[in-house]
């Protein structure tokens, strides 16, 4: 339930929050001042239709769209176009101005909406070139029947464009229209590829590692750093798929060639630490590129994290039981992303059924989608049903480019860039130019930011480098920058009968990679899909690599047919939830060093075995049960030790006692999950937040630090402080207190006087010399914290008060006059669940306690049994402020409830509350 008893988190501080120009608060408010009921009657005002009949230019037939009681409409047409057209219509109708700011954001043309605060997003935007890619994808790559059915939904968004001034299409029009003049574009096929894009860039995996582990080397020993990034426990958290990940019989008919035609492929994608090239002058130039890497990061803490924060939280559960372990003898299958908090939901719930399932109409489907693309994501049909996780595959890359006027070095010879110029408008006139320039491993990233500019100018670099100069620039590359199939995948998805067909449909799903998980009533799979590069032996991708050096370059892609899958594995489950994918010593090839550690997915292991144990079956109530399972590992680990710390000071002794029983479930009324996680977030800040570089800490995180350079100084200069502010979104920041953190802290449990447990005094505080001194200190911190924010009376504290989740409009609700706030959001809710749980209600240990992403949406899908299937979504239906499906799911999403999922024709018939018919 929405809790009222606190106030809301404070705002956040963060760049993300952007998204907003002050003129545009202010027009509100002068529109206001015109009419006191300005705001709710021009919200009313843009409410759609959704009974009685329309006529839609186009259709060739009448349509039926159903709506049940929390507006999730099925949509019923004879013919495939007519039923794209009306998904298009109905999605314009809810969701079109969420639409309309994705493709602006996707294309770079934030600015035309919002002005100048967003020119330089913009340019990095243009620079990554989503928009052109998507366009090359439709023009060059996509089938003749893929384009069909985006240029059918283009013109259902355009029906319901048409004739309809912007202010009747949602209220942020008419806070645009009195700050200047916006005119809605007609939608197009290109603006529904596009959004895949945006996808590909939030799941892109471990490019933000990439970047922190070179920044770290300016307060880090290497020994230090590879222990803040320990190996995944193989032995412990077991992987997707068993044994070498050619888990079942068939395959589909790839060419298997797994190259890109940039080079012969020789190589196996291994990476056996000898080092090709110039690895060694890599390592030294990194030593150089603080400042830029630093910049960099910035730059992308500027970017509209749509899906969230990038990095080891996000991710998703789904798992898949087979019909032997269940009540029904047939499969279940559950899935819940985790992905960012939002008004309105990401997701959107659809039905789309062809009244006579043929060769010439073949959808019946229903699930998941985005608004703006057409098809269903995640769902099923009526034979399979499919559930997707992020994979986490290193699909990024940046290299360290030696530039000059005339070009890049590669090899000892200068090649000329590849340029491009864009222009940039901006919302109430004028406009900005900006010149792209790309090298052979992708755009130079580091030309949009003047802090880029100045690479490398204290470190030195080792005498096989090339001069630095004025400085080495950093290029990406990454696969979502080359034309791709992933729209195709989608259609091809809807459409699977068994698995061959899915996954010759997978082999399509090139970006994002993902872990896509099958049932259909007899059997049950797994597929790794994805275009995942083949590195030289040397590099890992887990630092910059020398883009001077042609030894580095990628050496084509895993071929298909050798990526991991299973079909009916003889456990009788699979579970993906972001854990390895298959034991690195067993597969021949790099898919990445950075996975997730495995702690949700070993938990959902567990829980299924305890279940199925001595002929246990599993129901599709015990899905949802293990869905909002709270349990935190980390607590299994660290609270007996805290209980064993002599605690003196009576204020904190009251503190500790609440963890004395404690099951470590993080239910929202828990005092002791509260104070449990409090005191974790303050050993991570004690032991190594304090220890890291500004540019890894939250912002606002400030402490007395010698210089990061200062083994430069004479000696009397050394041991002189400086105050340092942390520099990132706190949604970002390290440590950020997941399961890597629990790997990390593990070993160093056992060793007591380990130098990470080592703090030096400052004005309130003593050092800190062994693990118990710290910990002692963390509950006292842990402590004062608390009763800061909840009060001096531990019997009131709860885990939900700290843990709150706020739903926000993604513009103008993120920032401004706070009625204008409190009219587009909802909230604060109390949750449970945590970092690292199964319930994934995230939070960032640098940052605070605020759920920065969540499960986004829960499905468990009864195989077969398809009106038995359960589902909810974050928020509701609608996009419309004060609709009734503006939140209306969010309240039994919040207690870990599911609604009925209809399906077949005499279930949607007998949940549906409206109807509209469309005809041509």
């Amino acid at each position: 339930m929405p809790s009222n008893t606190t106030a809301p988190p404070a705002k956040k501080k963060g760049r993300r929050a952007r998204l907003i120009v002050l003129v545009l608060a202010l027009a509100l408010v002068a529109g206001i001042g015109y009419g006191g009921y300005w705001g709710v009657s021009t919200v009313r005002g843009s409410f759609p239709q959704t009974t009685g009949e329309l006529h839609l230019d186009k259709l060739s037939g009448q349509v039926e769209v159903k709506r049940d009681a929390y507006g999730v409409p099925q949509i019923y047409a004879d013919t495939e176009a007519d039923l794209f057209r009306a998904q298009g219509f109905v999605q314009a109708q809810d969701r079109f101005y969420e639409m309309d700011v994705r493709r602006h954001m996707t294309s770079g043309r934030l600015s035309e909406m919002f002005g100048k605060d967003q020119v330089d997003t913009d340019a990095f935007l243009r620079t990554l070139g989503w928009r052109q890619v998507a366009q090359e994808e439709y023009d060059k790559v996509l089938s003749a029947e893929t384009k069909k059915n985006l240029q059918a939904y283009a013109e259902g968004v355009n029906a319901y464009l048409k004739d309809r001034d912007a202010s009747d299409i949602s209220v942020e029009y008419a806070a645009l229209a009195f700050s200047h003049d916006y005119e809605i574009e007609p939608w197009t096929p290109v603006d529904s590829v596009a959004w895949l894009k945006a996808m590909a860039w939030d799941l892109r995996g471990n490019m933000q590692d990439e970047i922190d582990r070179s920044l770290m080397t300016s307060r880090l020993s290497p020994e230090q750093i590879k222990q803040l990034y320990p190996e995944y426990p193989y032995d412990r958290n077991r992987p997707i798929v068993e044994g070498t990940g050619k888990g079942g019989a068939g395959s589909t008919d790839g060419d298997g060639s797994g190259t890109d035609g940039s080079t012969d492929g020789s190589t196996d994608g291994s990476t056996d630490g000898t080092g090709t090239g110039t690895n060694g002058s890599a390592d030294d130039a990194l030593q150089g590129t603080q400042s830029q890497l630093g910049a960099l990061s910035d730059a992308l803490d500027e970017i509209p994290a749509l899906l969230g924060p990038n990095g080891n939280g996000i991710g998703s559960n789904s798992w898949v039981v087979s019909g032997r372990y269940t009540t029904s003898g047939k499969p279940l299958l559950a899935n819940d992303p985790h992905l960012a908090p939002m008004l309105p939901s990401l997701w959107y719930q659809m039905g789309l059924h062809c009244r006579s399932v043929s060769a010439t109409c073949r959808y019946d489907v229903s699930g998941y989608t985005f608004s703006g693309t057409p098809g269903v994501i995640i769902g099923h049909n009526d034979t399979i049903a499919w559930g997707l996780t992020n994979l986490g595959a290193d699909v990024t890359d940046l290299y360290l480019e030696k530039i000059g006027d005339a070009g890049y070095l590669v090899d000892g010879r200068v090649k000329p860039f590849v340029t491009r110029e864009e222009t940039i408008k901006i919302a109430g006139g004028g406009s900005r130019k900006i010149t792209i320039r790309s090298t052979g491993n992708g755009p130079l990233v580091s030309d949009r930011s003047s802090e880029l500019e100045k690479v490398g100018q204290k470190a030195p670099v080792g005498n096989a480098a090339p001069d630095r100069g004025t400085g080495y620039a950093v290029s990406l590359r990454w696969t979502a920058l080359q034309p791709g199939k992933s729209m195709d995948a989608i259609f091809e998805l809807n459409r699977a009968k068994n698995f061959k067909q899915f996954r010759a449909a997978a082999k399509h799903f090139e970006v994002p990679s993902q872990n896509l998980i099958y049932a259909d009533a007899e059997n049950i799979g797994y597929q790794a899909p994805g275009k995942i590069p083949r590195r030289a032996k040397g590099h890992n991708g887990t630092v910059p690599a020398p883009g001077w050096d042609s030894a580095y370059a990628w050496k084509g892609y895993i071929p298909y047919d050798e990526l991991p899958y299973e079909e009916n594995p003889e456990r009788g489950y699979i579970v993906t939830a972001n854990q390895a994918v298959v034991d690195a010593d067993k597969y021949p090839y790099l898919l990445t060093e950075d996975w997730g550690y495995g702690s949700r997915s070993q938990r959902i292991n567990d829980l299924i075995e305890s279940k199925t144990k001595d002929g246990g079956k599993i129901s599709p109530d015990d899905m949802r049960t293990m869905q909002m399972d709270n349990r935190s590992e980390i607590a299994t680990l660290l609270n007996p030790l805290l209980l064993k710390i002599d605690i003196s000071d009576p204020y904190v002794r009251e503190a500790q006692k609440l963890l004395e029983g404690w099951d470590y479930t993080q239910e929202p009324d828990s005092a002791a999950a509260a104070y449990f996680n409090a005191v974790w977030r303050n050993v991570l800040k004690l032991a190594f937040g304090d220890k890291l570089p500004k540019e890894l800490r939250a912002e606002g995180d400030c402490i007395s630090v010698r210089p990061a350079d200062s083994t430069g100084l004479p000696v009397d200069e050394q041991n002189k402080r400086v105050r340092e502010c942390g520099e990132r979104d706190g949604d970002t920041a390290q440590p950020d207190g997941g399961d890597r953190w629990y790997e990390v802290v593990r070993p160093l449990l056992k060793q007591e006087n380990s130098e990470w447990w080592k703090t030096e005094a400052n004005r309130k505080d003593q050092a800190t010399e062994n693990r118990d001194q710290l910990l002692a200190r963390a509950m006292e911190d842990a402590r004062w914290e608390l009763t800061a924010k909840l009060g001096k009376d531990v019997s009131t504290w709860s885990w939900g008060r700290l843990h709150q989740l706020t739903l926000q409009n993604q513009t103008l609700g993120t920032a401004g006059p706070g009625f204008i706030q409190s009219m587009l959001n909802r909230g604060p809710w109390n949750l449970g669940g945590g970092e690292a749980a199964v319930n994934a209600t995230g939070w960032n240990a640098a940052g605070g306690y605020e759920v920065i992403w969540v499960p986004s949406m829960r499905m468990v899908v009864n195989v077969g049994d398809w009106d038995r299937s359960r589902w909810i979504n974050l928020s509701g239906a609608s996009g419309h402020a004060y609709h009734p499906h503006y939140t209306d799911q969010t309240d039994a999403w919040a207690k870990g409830e599911l609604l009925d999922w209809s399906f077949g024709k005499a279930a949607v018939d007998a949940s549906t509350k409206e109807t509209l018919i469309l005809k041509p």
